[in-house]
């Protein structure tokens, strides 16, 4: 099952790390797929929190991510850092 149709069927809260971040990518490369690249990520990493804080450069050079899905990753972990924030200021 495809990761985006898995979110839809089951709910993002059963989907894997690496379906997460293949949604977020949108897709692989030339027979690689999302869910590959994702894959690859995290085999590199070990961790979401690893990740997230590298520079696009070495993101980019991952086979499957390239600049724009490297810039996704980093959207995506601005996006996080904000919402931490946010949450943190509401609950003092």
């Amino acid at each position: 099952m495809k990761p985006g149709r898995k979110l839809i069927d089951q709910g993002a809260s059963n989907c894997t790390d690496a379906e997460i971040l293949a949604i977020i990518l949108g897709s692989g490369g030339r027979g690689y797929s999302a869910l590959d690249a994702a894959r690859a990520v995290l085999d590199r990493y070990g961790t979401l929190s690893s990740l997230m804080d590298r520079p696009l450069s070495e993101l980019a050079a991952i086979r499957g991510i390239k600049a724009v899905r490297a810039i996704r990753l980093a959207a995506a972990y601005e996006l996080c850092q904000r919402l931490l924030k946010e949450l943190d200021r509401d609950s003092g």
